[in-house]
């Protein structure tokens, strides 16, 4: 999963002031309680989830991404740490949370939107877009909050 998101940074942040960035997976990074010197980009998108159990597959418009994104001057070394929050089958009675699977179009407009908050918190630079992101990635799905990690957790932005 992480060689996508790092596949998709390194077409978006190719420019960034000659400095390297890099993403990892965390699942023990949590909203709103970040390092001394990160900063916080959170979004939500379409992605897909298959059962382990009995391997049913389903959608959901609303899997919440949290990123935590460090830039050491110095080292001139970008860090993002990134997690997905899970879902979990609503058929299994013993379901396991299961990691998302973001379409490649999905993955590059939230990746977009990233480099576009280092860009304003890392470098100073101004949107000069003015305009957010148009997104042509897959949206439908229905949202399970019964079987959201994030719902559970309280942190979901777009429960029902």
């Amino acid at each position: 999963m992480v060689s996508l998101w790092n596949s998709s940074l390194q077409k978006k942040a190719s420019d960034l002031h000659g400095d390297t960035w890099n993403i990892e997976t965390d699942q023990t990074i949590v909203e709103n309680s970040l390092a001394p010197n990160w900063d916080q980009y959170i979004s939500g998108s379409f992605a897909e989830f298959r059962c382990s159990l009995c391997r049913r597959t389903w959608g959901s418009s609303r899997v919440q991404v949290v990123f935590h994104f460090h830039l050491n001057r110095e080292s001139r070394q970008g860090t993002i740490k990134l997690r997905c929050y899970k879902q979990e089958c609503k058929t299994c009675n013993e379901a396991q949370w299961e990691d998302p699977n973001f379409p490649v179009e999905n993955t590059d407009v939230l990746v977009e939107r990233l480099v576009r908050n280092i860009r304003k918190k890392c470098y100073g630079e101004k949107d000069e877009t003015n305009r957010s992101s148009v997104f042509d990635g897959r949206l439908n799905g229905p949202h399970e909050s019964a079987h959201c990690e994030a719902c559970r957790l309280g942190i979901c932005s777009q429960a029902n």
